[in-house]
């Protein structure tokens, strides 16, 4: 591996980490502040605080769905980090990456301690969800966006060279 290319592996693993360590901690205090099906209003209302425990993956998708939900999100970070290590080079692919990993993550720290995940900022019309599950969100549009990015870069060097 170059020394570009560890670079980009050790920028992806702090990234993770902030993740899971903002993740833990605001979860944490979430836990804390609001229980038994309270709710906190932020912003006039705008933003709800709740206590939401989450067993399935997105939305609540595969809900109770135990070793299932432990196979599907697995087989994803593997894909993940295969697609990850064999694109190196792609700018800012690290940052995709750790965003995507921390989150997984942070939320399987959840499902191993208390069996679901917490779930505790409630936009209107929006399901509940956690800091994890938005750095996973921003993650994966990320790393579509930087995959489309690379392949029109490939697409037009191609180009250029059958010139």
């Amino acid at each position: 591996m170059t020394t570009k290319q560890n670079g980009a592996v050790a920028l992806a693993g702090l990234t993770a980490v902030a993740v899971i360590v903002l993740d833990q901690f605001t979860k944490a205090l979430a836990r804390d502040s609001i229980s038994g099906g309270n709710s906190t209003e932020l912003l006039g209302g705008l933003i709800k605080i709740v206590d939401v425990r989450n067993s399935g993956v997105a939305f609540g998708q595969l809900s109770g769905g135990g070793i299932i939900v432990g196979v599907v999100v697995a087989l994803a970070l593997i894909a993940l980090l295969w697609y990850f290590l064999s694109h190196l080079g792609t700018p800012l692919i690290w940052l995709a990456t750790g965003l995507v990993i921390g989150g997984a993550v942070g939320n399987i720290i959840d499902r191993v301690r208390a069996g679901a995940v917490t779930d505790f900022i409630k936009l209107p019309h929006w399901p509940a969800f956690n800091f994890a599950d938005a750095a996973i969100t921003v993650g994966v549009v990320s790393l579509v966006v930087l995959v489309e990015i690379d392949a029109r870069r490939q697409r037009r060097s191609e180009a250029a060279d059958a010139d």
